[in-house]
């Protein structure tokens, strides 16, 4: 039950946080995606005019038992939008305020979610260029779509992950959720962690997944950064993304955890230097 109760507490803080989170929505509410409505928050740089400026838009993606609005996500979100770069962040199916069944919410239809919010993104006649952020599960969501996209001459501009959550597949192999054991050959209908339900559908999916794999046909520019005290993710899954992308930067930020709370103004640095460099 250890790794439940560190997760429980790390959760709990974020969710604590988030009350004092909140930012002027400068986009619509909601956005049509495959499952029904995706909650979105966009957020533009100060004095930006949609009908005149263009400027790059970064796509920020949550992890699981999370939402948009929890943190780090409107931290980052605040410090690109500083910078001068819209954000747009949103609650995957299931999750925060958008619409859908937890027991139908996979690895997969998250992908999809995300791929119905960079079409929008694209569609934006004052987006320059647009860059997938994910942490967590959502980093894994990014780089897999980040390939998929690749794939179809339709890459993002850039793609940075932090702590992706990889390790995911390995805890539906082994039926091991954050303390909470199932059987992962013949899983219930749901495992019960907390408030949240990774459902049958969740875990077969997740063992079969091409993380890596998929993740590797994205070529372009990545920043990948993880804490050397993540509990939830540990460091050696980012070791092995570090290896497969061609054009990674990649840093383990020393007595960082998992929501980069603890070093958070390192975490940003990196990052923001990354897109400053190459995304105009």
């Amino acid at each position: 039950m250890g790794y439940w109760l560190k997760y429980a507490k790390v959760m709990l803080a974020g969710l604590l946080g988030s009350v004092i989170a909140a930012a002027a929505n400068d986009g619509p509410e909601f956005i049509q995606g495959p499952s029904g409505n995706l909650s979105v928050m966009m957020q533009l740089p100060r004095g930006f005019d949609k009908t005149k400026d263009k400027c790059p838009m970064v796509i920020v993606m949550h992890g699981v038992m999370s939402n948009k609005d929890v943190p780090p996500m409107p931290r980052f979100a605040r410090k690109l939008a500083r910078k001068g770069y819209a954000v747009l962040r949103f609650d995957f199916n299931a999750q925060g305020k958008s619409e859908g069944d937890v027991l139908k919410c996979t690895i997969r239809s998250e992908i999809e979610d995300a791929r119905a919010i960079y079409e929008y993104a694209r569609s934006l006649p004052f987006v320059s260029s647009v860059v997938l952020f994910g942490h967590s599960q959502g980093g894994v969501v990014a780089s897999m779509l980040a390939g998929e996209l690749q794939a179809e001459d339709r890459a993002p501009d850039a793609l940075v992950l932090m702590a992706p959550g990889a390790v995911l597949k390995d805890y539906a192999l082994e039926g091991h959720f954050l303390g909470v054991e199932c059987d992962p050959v013949n899983p219930p209908e749901y495992v019960q962690v907390g408030w949240y339900k990774f459902s049958r559908e969740y875990i077969l999916t997740a063992q079969t997944l091409p993380i890596y794999e998929e993740s590797a046909l994205y070529t372009g520019p990545v920043c990948l950064i993880h804490g050397e005290l993540d509990e939830i993710v540990p460091v050696k899954y980012s070791d092995k993304y570090n290896e497969i992308y061609q054009n990674c930067e990649y840093t383990v930020i020393p007595r960082e955890a998992h929501l980069f709370t603890i070093r958070p103004a390192v975490a940003d640095s990196i990052f923001l230097d990354f897109l400053k460099r190459l995304i105009n």
